[in-house]
């Protein structure tokens, strides 16, 4: 299995090397360059196991045992799952009116980049240890990457990790869970922008191919193909648990909906879906809504700002894995996705060709909820269920309320309600807060201001350098 960029200028590698990269040098993002395809006696077997036992066997299709030995990467992953909350790592809550709701969100931070994440750095640190060798990774967070990425690596001797937080765009919670860690490998940046602003000095450093070279940067946003890989077993994992029965004639159809930021999730579903998984696809957004109208009108264009929501989290203009599913749905055409991504680069506005966008809506529906419509659903959840959703998931919610459907349904539920209590107290509803997260208000909190004004890329260039001088 090797990897190679979406846009077609850069040589395959293996799966360290996609690992340990954050944009393809080529700036394209690394992808399989073959997409495993699995028979329906497969399908039937992995019926049964459990969401960490699913991970191995995904994993293991698109890592080499020549590069991880089947036992070390089982090994791995239940070593990362070891700090979950939940003995099934994964929940699902069946509620009323056929709203099945996946939690994966019984992780570290109470958010569902801890599954991918914390076996990320699992992967990390096999490698690193067999080469004796140090990374710096750069990662901008819209409001849960951030403490998930550090919760991976914290206090590690072999990693620095550096995160730029949008100040005062994340939730109290979320800055407080990357703020309070005082570790000395854990640099957090708090920058005055949007999550697309702090996008910017990070890509300029990745885009630097010698001095991302000479201070081994990696990426940890779901840039990074190995977050991607992970994510594939929610898709299973979900199927199985709503599928009826995989023993009629043609396999049963589920439906999966799917709360939207930067768009690793949907890209891992467009995955899942290609290796042979029966399941219609819905990427469900805020008022942020570029998905969407890509999905609807083949319109992958900036709007004129990026809009504050009660899901802030999803609060991006630039959903950069549309690339991926892009390039997958092209037919790994990277000279096409080169010269649209290069257009979109340039003006911020793209209109798809006709076939690439009949396609798209073909593999994927689409919706827009307003924060009215966040509010509404959170309410009609608590009072059918007494059962508390993030705004997030509430926008996969709303979408499961407003569309009848005739076949089994399941909302990604992406983080715990008690991160985002701003957004229960405007539902009116009462938020269930636990202790380790009361906690946080009390301990000592670090970071470095990023004004504006400031060039920021070099503020970056100069932490690594000195960080880097004390190796």
């Amino acid at each position: 299995m090797e990897y190679v960029s979406t846009r077609g200028g850069t040589g395959a590698v293996d799966f360290e090397g996609a690992l340990f990269s954050g944009y393809a040098p080529d700036g394209g993002l690394f992808m399989p360059q073959r997409i495993p395809s699995l028979h329906r006696d497969t399908l039937q077997r992995w019926s049964g196991l459990s969401y960490p036992e699913l991970v191995k066997e995904l994993c293991s299709l698109f890592v080499p045992a020549k590069l991880v030995p089947r036992n070390v990467l089982n090994e791995l992953i239940d070593r990362a799952f070891s700090r979950f909350r939940h003995k099934n790592v994964v929940h699902m809550s069946r509620l009323k009116d056929g709203l099945n709701v996946l939690e994966l969100w019984h992780g570290v931070t109470y958010a569902f980049k801890d599954l991918s994440l914390s076996c990320t750095g699992q992967f990390l640190q096999y490698f690193l240890e067999k080469k004796q060798k140090h990374v710096n990774i750069l990662t901008g967070t819209s409001g849960d990457t951030g403490s998930s990425a550090i919760e991976s690596v914290r206090g590690q001797k072999n990693v620095d990790i550096f995160v730029l937080l949008p100040k005062g765009l994340c939730t109290q919670i979320q800055e407080l869970q990357m703020t309070t860690v005082i570790e000395d490998n854990v640099h957090v940046f708090a920058a005055h922008g949007n999550s697309d602003e702090i996008d910017e000095p990070i890509k300029e450093l990745f885009a630097d191919v010698d001095f991302a070279g000479k201070y081994n940067l990696m990426s940890l946003n779901s840039v990074n193909w190995s977050r991607i890989m992970v994510q594939i077993a929610h898709y299973f994992y979900a199927y199985f648990q709503c599928a009826p029965s995989l023993d009629t004639t043609q396999l049963p159809m589920v439906e999966i909906v799917v709360p939207t930021g930067g768009g690793g999730n949907i890209t891992a579903g467009c995955i899942a879906q290609k290796m042979g998984l029966p399941i219609r696809l819905v990427t469900v957004v805020n008022s942020n809504d570029i998905i969407h109208r890509t999905v609807q009108h083949g319109d992958f264009s900036l709007a004129e700002s990026v809009k504050a929501t009660l899901a802030s989290a999803m609060d991006i203009q630039e959903p950069y894995n549309v690339e991926r599913i892009l390039w997958l749905l092209s037919g790994s055409d990277g000279r096409l996705i080169k010269t649209l991504m290069e257009q979109f680069n340039i003006s911020k506005r793209l209109k798809l060709p006709e076939d690439l966008h009949r396609k798209l809506s073909e593999t994927l529906g689409s919706c827009s909820a307003s924060d009215q419509d966040i509010v509404g659903a959170m309410r009609r959840c608590w009072e059918e269920n007494q059962y508390l959703l993030c705004p997030h998931s509430a926008v996969a919610a709303h979408y499961h309320y407003s569309q009848p459907h005739s076949i089994p349904r399941c909302c990604l539920a992406p983080a715990s309600a008690a991160k985002f209590q701003d957004a229960l107290l405007r539902a009116g509803l009462a938020p269930q807060i636990p202790p380790e997260i009361t906690a946080l208000t009390a301990l000592e909190t670090r970071s470095t201001p990023l004004e504006r004004g400031q060039d920021w890329a070099q503020v970056l260039r100069g932490r690594i350098e000195a960080v880097a001088q004390q190796w």
